[in-house]
């Protein structure tokens, strides 16, 4: 595996780092592809910049601004209140379609760039209920995409198992949990590093790099 080439699906977040940190002890060659949505932290693409180019990695910033038009989001809606999932619906941070056209124009953008293997930070254990980041959904697309494109892709998930605990423990392993914890933006407000610590995803974060730094110290 380490002579072939990887595309990895980078928002510049704990997650997708921690994928690119992956990504880089797996493959010879990785790339980093962020999308422009319009989500109204412009600063997560700056971020995810600043990032890649610590790390040596080449970075992509694709155009994706309809997505945002079409499927109305508190990420990029200033009139649309930040809140979680109540009584089955979903949070108001999901966007319709969003991860299924981010893992296809990077599957596209990969074929052009000669790369088989694609990486994203998708998890079905700390999530928010998102439909998009199940793992079946995951192999449903792996399988159409080779179809469509009549090219062997594979999507890796190397967090898809585990908990935010076990995401901050995988970062310390490959020696980038202090770097993931500064560098990175998870903030749905805007906040590198720890964040606001109000918003969901601040709190998901916050709690399990708590529970590893307890489970560590213990």
């Amino acid at each position: 595996m380490r002579n072939e080439k990887a595309v990895v699906v980078f928002s510049g977040g704990q997650d997708s780092t921690t994928c690119l940190f992956w990504a880089k002890k797996q493959f010879k060659e990785v790339i980093a592809v962020s999308f422009d949505y319009n989500q109204k932290h412009s600063l997560e693409l700056e971020c995810a910049k600043k990032i890649a180019k610590e790390l040596e990695v080449e970075h992509h910033i694709l155009d994706m601004k309809l997505l945002g038009q079409l499927a109305p989001n508190a990420l990029t809606r200033s009139d649309i209140e930040i809140k979680a999932g109540e009584e089955g619906e979903l949070p108001t941070t999901f966007v319709d379609g969003r991860n299924m056209l981010f893992l296809t124009f990077a599957a596209v953008f990969a074929k052009q760039k000669g790369a088989r293997h694609l990486i994203t930070g998708v998890c079905e254990t700390d999530f928010s209920g998102y439909p998009d980041c199940r793992d079946i959904f995951i192999k449903s697309l792996n399988v159409t995409l080779n179809l469509a494109m009549d090219y062997q892709f594979v999507i890796h998930t190397p967090i898809m198992w585990i908990n935010k605990e076990e995401t901050w423990k995988m970062a310390d392993e490959m020696g980038a949990l202090e770097y993931i914890r500064e560098k990175t933006l998870t903030c749905y407000n805007g906040i590198i590093g720890d964040g606001c610590g109000e918003c969901p995803s601040c709190k998901l974060r916050k709690r399990g790099l708590e529970d590893y730094l307890n489970s560590k110290n213990k």
